[in-house]
């Protein structure tokens, strides 16, 4: 007998969570599943690479709510359960084990598996992706073993683990083949910071770096060959390069999209009755001049899923929300709010040898993001210069003797 469910979510991380949360807080009073790739209930996502791999944060305390939660409210948890085929005329989708689902609305919250090396030995044990508990877990499981780790990427995921490595005493090489870490959602000046932090906690920068393959023995990696011949000796490699939008069942369904899922401005598909949410939904952002993107946040992934709960409640709202970023490392907050994309000026404010600064990103004029590190009063602040779309004096901007909740009301 095939199961059927009013509202089917596909995706149990951040945004399909909210997305059932904020249905039963909208009164929705029909039935509501949640299909979950991993064994777990519904859990954070961030801490893996922070709180949970360093061992501060046990795997409960990272549950988005406790177990009872669902049950009281009548949320069908249908987990360890892959999802491969969607039919949109039929309204109903079928699952790896040959299971078919009906459903009277699906929410799509799927996020993306991380991306792999594609060269010689990629698949060596000792090689780690960090995108789910069983990932941390595996990593956490090797540490006793490694004196030597290598990363590979320079974004968050890597500078972050590359900080939890430091802080147990291992040797760590990261490795970006870019010209800076960060390059891709930061100014240089932050970048530079952060090399430089990284480095005065022992960790090995090496810019401009590409790799050529990962050796190994028996089955287990020993080494990351790079494109010039040297080989860096090492226990664990992690690779931190990106994801990529699991959203192959919708297109090939026939929803609009590619690198994820195309949305409008309620976060519908193309597809009738269906919804996609998070970082694998490619929407028109305000915050990016109205480019079509995908944001990668805990944000963006709870703010559209409150969106969709809306709109199947019968609300009539649309798609706005500021983004905003997050990372730890060593003793470092960093918290972004706005997207730095296309800006054309750069201010500074405070002193970077305090530890306790941040840097505006402007665009013709207009203040567009802000990066601020250990720094969280300018943080909270400066959402509503960027959400205002302020214009005001760099040189003002750059005086942290002034409140940024003072630059706001006079502009």
């Amino acid at each position: 007998m095939k199961q059927s469910y009013d509202v089917v979510i596909v995706g149990a991380g951040h945004g399909g969570a909210q997305a059932a949360i904020s249905l039963r807080q909208n009164k929705f009073e029909g039935t509501i599943a949640m299909i979950g790739e991993e064994p777990e209930l519904p859990y954070e996502r961030p801490p893996l690479s922070k709180d949970y791999l360093a061992g501060e944060k046990s795997f409960e305390r990272i549950l988005i709510r406790p177990p009872a939660f669902w049950d009281e409210r009548h949320i069908a948890m249908l987990l360890d359960r892959r999802v491969t085929a969607v039919d949109p005329a039929a309204h109903s989708l079928t699952t790896e084990d040959g299971a078919t689902i009906g459903y009277g609305t699906l929410i799509w919250a799927t996020g993306g598996a991380p991306r792999r090396l594609s060269c010689t030995g990629h698949d060596f044990a000792g090689v780690h992706t960090v995108r789910t508990r069983a990932d941390a877990d595996r990593m956490m499981a090797e540490l006793d073993g490694v004196t030597r780790a290598v990363v590979i990427g320079g974004g968050y995921i890597g500078l972050e683990a590359a900080a939890v490595l430091a802080k147990f005493g291992k040797q760590v090489v990261l490795l970006e083949a870019l010209d800076r870490v960060l390059a891709r959602v930061a100014g240089e000046a932050l970048s530079r910071f952060y090399e430089a932090q990284h480095r005065a906690h022992g960790v090995e920068v090496r810019l401009g770096a590409k790799v050529d393959s990962i050796e190994g023995a028996d089955g287990k990696v020993t080494g990351v060959r790079l494109h010039d011949g040297e080989v860096l000796a090492c226990q664990m490699v992690i690779v931190g390069i990106g994801i990529i939008p699991a959203v192959e069942p919708l297109i090939a369904a026939g929803a609009e999209g590619g690198n994820g899922v195309a949305v409008d401005g309620q976060c519908r598909t193309s597809l009738p009755d269906i919804f996609a949410i998070g970082d694998c939904a490619l929407h028109g952002n305000g915050f990016a001049d109205g480019a079509t993107i995908r944001v990668e946040s805990v944000q963006n992934a709870n703010d559209q899923a409150t969106v969709v709960a809306k709109t199947i409640t019968g609300g009539d709202v649309t798609y706005d929300a500021v983004p905003w970023f997050w990372s730890n490392q060593y003793d470092l907050r960093l918290q972004t709010v706005g997207l730095s994309i296309g800006y054309d000026a750069v201010v500074e404010r405070g002193d970077p040898a305090t530890r306790s600064f941040s840097i505006l990103y402007l665009k013709h004029g207009r203040v567009i993001a802000l990066d601020c590190v250990n720094a969280t009063k300018d943080y909270v602040q400066g959402r509503a210069l960027v959400s205002g779309g302020a214009r005001i004096d760099p040189a003002r901007l750059a005086d942290a003797s002034v409140s940024l909740k003072e630059l706001a009301a006079s502009s």
